[in-house]
C-alpha cells in the first residue's frame, strides 16, 4: 500500500499513485544531482580562487585561515570550508584545471567524498579520470570506490569508460543513495539531516 492509501482505491487508483511516486523519487534523484553537480563546481571556483591567489600556502598560513574563517562566518552549515577544506579544493582546481565542462566529465557527477578518495588514493591523473569515470557508469558507493582502487581493478579492466548518461537513470543506485545523504550536499543546500 502506498502512502496510507485506502483498501477502497481502485486498481487505477493505485497505479496512478504508483506513478506518481516514481516521478517524484526522479524529481528528487534530479534536484540532488543538480545541487551536486553545482556543489562540484563552487567547489572547483573556490579552488581555483585559492590556486590563484594563495597557490603554495598552507594549512596554517594566515591567508587560509582568514578565508576559512570568513567563509565560514557566512557560510556556517558548508562544513568543507576549513582550512584543510579550501585547501583540498585547490588541489582538485589543480588536478582537473579545465573549469569549463567539469560537471560533464565524470568527476563533476561524483559526490565530493568521492572525488577526495581519488584525490587522496591515486596519484596519477589518468587513473582518476578512469576511475571516476567506472565510479559513475557503475554507480558505486564510496566504500566500493575504495575497494576498487585498493584492489587495483584497473589493472584487471582496461576498457574505456562508456554510457555515463544509463548509470545515472538508474535513480536507486548506491550513488544516487549517497547523494541525498552527503553532509556536504545538504551543507551546501542549508537542510538539516
Amino acid at each position: 500500500m502506498l502512502g496510507g492509501m485506502s483498501d477502497e482505491a481502485t486498481t487505477d487508483d493505485r497505479a496512478t499513485a504508483g506513478d506518481l511516486a516514481d516521478t517524484i523519487r526522479q524529481a528528487r534523484h534530479t534536484l540532488q544531482r543538480r545541487a551536486n553537480a553545482e556543489l562540484i563546481g563552487l567547489s572547483w571556483r573556490i579552488g581555483r580562487a585559492v590556486l590563484d591567489s594563495t597557490p603554495d600556502a598552507s594549512e596554517d598560513d594566515g591567508a587560509i585561515l582568514r578565508l576559512a574563517d570568513d567563509l565560514r562566518a557566512a557560510f556556517p552549515s558548508m562544513t568543507t570550508l576549513t582550512p584543510a577544506g579550501l585547501l583540498v579544493m585547490r588541489r582538485f582546481a589543480a588536478e582537473w584545471p579545465r573549469r569549463n565542462g567539469i560537471v560533464q566529465q565524470p568527476v563533476g557527477q561524483l559526490p565530493w567524498r568521492h572525488i577526495l578518495e581519488l584525490l587522496n588514493r591515486l596519484d596519477d591523473q589518468d587513473l582518476r579520470e578512469w576511475y571516476a569515470g567506472k565510479d559513475v557508469q557503475h554507480t558505486w558507493s564510496r566504500s566500493e570506490l575504495i575497494r576498487r582502487i585498493d584492489e587495483r581493478f584497473h589493472e584487471r579492466h582496461d576498457d574505456p569508460p562508456r554510457d555515463y548518461a544509463s548509470a545515472l537513470r538508474r535513480f536507486d543506485s548506491d550513488l544516487a543513495r549517497e547523494l541525498t545523504s552527503d553532509p556536504d550536499v545538504r551543507g551546501f543546500l542549508d537542510t538539516a539531516p
